[in-house]
């Protein structure tokens, strides 16, 4: 069985899933205690690598999570052009994306995880690289920001086979047509 890609995000109402200026405090339910996604601990069970591009990178360790590395355990991959040093916890990666891909799908492995960000999420899209979307709707119109999905040249047809509610927020999750 190959490993999927998979897309888990949340998006405001209106497609954002950042501010203008990538400011996620946005990014919350209704409820103030809320214990948050009651599907991402079996979700993130299910993947072994963990893949971004440089600004989601840098928005985790700078502003997220400064203190500590979040994804402690899984192969994490950090999409860029510039010359980072891999470190004990990530490794970046500048090669051919759709290469790189195609090649992570076919090690055995468990799933990976699309993070973001959105030049990333385009160039897997226009390759039909995603296997699943999970998209978390967030209640809230930002009005501006960094779509979900920029100017995608071709259509691609899905179903959605989960739904769920919590929070004030709803989670949906598509597959491709055609895949069983």
């Amino acid at each position: 069985m190959s490993r999927e890609l998979v897309l888990y995000i949340a998006m405001s109402l209106d497609g954002y899933i950042a501010k203008k200026d990538g400011g996620v405090d946005w990014l919350k339910g209704l409820e103030e205690t809320s214990d948050g996604d009651p599907n991402f601990s079996t979700f993130y069970d299910s993947i072994d690598t963990v893949l971004m591009g440089r600004k989601t990178y840098e928005q985790i360790v700078h502003d997220l999570s400064p203190d500590k590395w979040v994804y402690k355990g899984k192969d994490a991959l950090v999409v860029s052009r510039g010359n980072y040093k891999d470190d004990e916890d990530v490794r970046f990666v500048g090669d051919d994306f759709p290469k790189m891909i195609r090649a992570l799908k076919e090690q055995d492995g468990k799933d990976i995880w699309l993070i973001g960000g959105s030049e990333l999420i385009l160039s897997a899209q226009k390759e039909n690289l995603i296997d699943r979307f999970i998209v978390t709707i967030i209640p809230s119109l930002l009005g501006v920001g960094i779509p979900l999905f920029k100017e995608i040249d071709k259509e691609t047809l899905l179903r959605p086979c989960k739904m769920i509610e919590f929070d004030g927020m709803v989670q949906i999750t598509y597959e491709k047509r055609g895949k069983k």
